[in-house]
């Protein structure tokens, strides 16, 4: 099968952020007086930035000492996704994907059109936007803004036969993999072969009902979660794995390219209340297995909150207030760090609830009722650093090189 491909250069002027049904947007304040109170109790190692939204605006702090460097207006509600060049964040507004400038800073004016825009994947050189409203990808360089933010770069795009809520991978070898649905759900995924003006579909899978999320392990093993289990993807073939359960959703994966092993977010009740889970999957993509392990009974979670770390272990942020270091190839919790005050789960999941981003061997912790971020060391459990901010953290994204 053949689909058509097309370069573009997508260039979007904003002259301000357009209306979202709760709130007005505002413009970007690139004067915007530092704000918030930082302490630090030990010297990190990080150098970069982190960048935290709260409703109506988004701040950016400094990497190792969290001080609020400078806030910009903006959304109600925005996501954050680094761009993976160590400088640049992807925001995601109602516009579509905005850049934002974290070394400057600046909230640039610079937006890549997207009715929705969704998923956001860097992989080997490549920084992949998913447009939910069309089913649009668009393949951008990772280093496209070394030369700065003047314009937008040229990019590849290709459009799904339906637009649906998706993800897309570009591999090392130039291999699209991506996912499939309609308005009616989501069924599995296609590989596709770049040519000139066009794809070639090489394999594709419908085993995989409510298709979420996408991880890269070691050897690109791609591994998307299904509502009964995971699609796997690698040497050009997909494999089904099955969940234990009749209904064993795993919508995220938590990955690292040197271990062979996901580790995936689990639900088995199709009708349970609320976003805290209490369990894990552990996929190991070499040997093609696939098992749950249940959590201690402190353990409880929602997407925000595991992230991958030092020695290619899992890191949990529990309601407990701690992050609990999970072992993927058993599953036992082998230390527990205090950092935060314990917490509720959300009651929507936009609703800001603590979040785990992890860069080396620091891990940035949002604690949105004491309007605080914490820098952690994950070898020692030590909190280097804390920020308490004049807003409610919700999302949470690190630009570090």
């Amino acid at each position: 099968m053949k689909r058509h491909m097309r370069l573009t250069a997508v260039a979007a002027g904003l002259a301000g952020l357009s209306l979202l049904a709760t709130a007005c947007a505002g413009t970007g304040d690139a004067g915007a007086a530092p704000s918030g109170d930082a302490t630090a109790s030990a010297p990190a190692t990080a150098e970069g930035r982190v960048a935290v939204s709260y409703p109506g605006g988004i701040a950016v702090l400094d990497a190792d000492t969290l001080e609020v460097v400078d806030e910009f207006d903006s959304e109600e509600f925005t996501r954050l996704n680094a761009f993976g060049d160590g400088r640049t964040i992807a925001v995601t507004t109602s516009t579509g994907f905005q850049m934002l400038d974290t070394a400057e800073p600046a909230l640039t004016d610079l937006v890549f059109d997207a009715t929705t825009p969704g998923h956001v994947v860097i992989h080997h050189g490549k920084t992949v936007l998913f447009d939910d409203g069309t089913g649009t990808t668009t393949i951008l360089d990772t280093d496209a803004f070394d030369g700065g933010y003047d314009t937008l770069p040229e990019g590849t795009t290709y459009t799904s036969d339906a637009a649906h809520h998706g993800v897309s991978i570009v591999l090392e070898d130039g291999t699209l993999v991506t996912t499939v649905g309609d308005d009616t759900g989501r069924t599995g995924a296609v590989a596709l072969h770049p040519h000139d003006d066009h794809w070639d579909e090489a394999a594709s899978s419908a085993e995989c009902p409510g298709i979420h999320g996408e991880g890269t392990a070691e050897g690109e093993a791609v591994i998307f979660g299904c509502e009964n289990g995971a699609l796997l993807f690698d040497d050009g073939a997909f494999t089904k794995l099955t969940a234990p359960d009749t209904y064993g959703r795993m919508g995220n994966a938590f990955v690292s390219e040197t271990s062979p092993i996901v580790v995936g977010d689990y639900k088995n009740d199709p009708d349970a209340e609320g976003y805290l889970l209490d369990a894990v999957a552990l996929i190991d993509t070499a040997a093609k297995t696939y098992e749950v392990v249940a959590l201690p009974d402190e353990v409880r979670y929602t997407f925000r909150d595991i992230a991958r770390g030092p020695g290619d272990l899992a890191y949990i942020l529990s309601t407990d207030g701690q992050i609990h270091v999970l072992a993927p190839e058993t599953g036992d919790i082998t230390d527990t760090y205090p950092v935060i005050g314990a917490w509720e789960g959300p009651a929507e999941w936009q609703d800001a609830h603590p979040a785990i981003k992890v860069n080396g061997d620091i891990a940035y912790v949002t604690e949105p009722a004491a309007n605080s971020v914490h820098a952690v060391d994950l070898t020692t459990g030590e909190v280097l650093a804390s920020v308490e901010l004049d807003h409610t953290p919700n999302e949470l994204a690190v630009a570090i090189g």
